[in-house]
C-alpha cells in the first residue's frame, strides 16, 4: 500500500493511530465496570518510572523523546522480532521515521508490562497503531 502523495509526510509524524468506534447502548447501560483510571494510572507510572531509571544520566526523559541512536541502544530486537519489523517495513512501506516511532511505541508497550525486552506481540501492537493511517490515506 503506498500514502497518498500529500498526505503521507504529515500523517508520517502522528506516533499512534487508532479507530475508536462508538460504544454499544448494551455496554453503556451495563453494570459491569472496565478498567479503572486508577488501575490504568498506575500501569503509566509505573512505565514512567521505568523510563526515568532509563534515562536517569541523559537529557531524554521519555521514550517518545528518543534520538535515533537510543532508540538503537533501548529497542534491541530479538532475531523474531527483526523479522517482523523487516516484513513490517517492506509489506507496508514504512518510512525511516515510521520505522522508529513503531520501536519507540514497542518500547512503551513493553514497559507498560513492565517486560526489559521488547517482544513479538509489543512490536505487532506498535506496528498495528500504523495500519489505520494506511487504510485512511490510501
Amino acid at each position: 500500500m503506498q500514502y497518498a502523495t500529500s498526505c503521507g509526510p504529515l500523517v508520517d509524524r502522528i506516533d499512534i493511530h487508532v479507530e475508536v468506534p462508538a460504544v454499544p447502548f448494551q455496554e453503556l447501560t451495563s453494570k459491569t465496570d472496565g478498567t479503572s483510571s486508577a488501575t490504568i494510572r498506575e500501569h503509566v507510572v509505573g512505565a514512567r518510572n521505568l523510563q526515568s531509571q532509563r534515562f536517569a544520566t541523559k537529557k531524554t526523559r521519555q521514550n517518545a523523546q528518543m534520538s535515533s541512536r537510543e532508540i538503537r541502544e533501548f529497542c534491541i530486537l530479538n532475531p523474531e522480532c527483526q523479522e517482523v519489523m523487516k516484513n513490517s517495513v517492506h509489506d507496508l512501506g514504512l518510512s525511516a521515521r515510521a520505522h522508529d516511532k513503531v520501536l519507540r511505541v514497542s518500547r512503551t508497550i513493553a514497559d507498560l508490562e513492565e517486560s526489559a525486552e521488547i517482544e513479538v506481540h509489543h512490536l505487532m501492537e506498535a506496528v498495528n497503531f500504523r495500519l489505520l493511517d494506511r487504510q485512511m490515506w490510501v
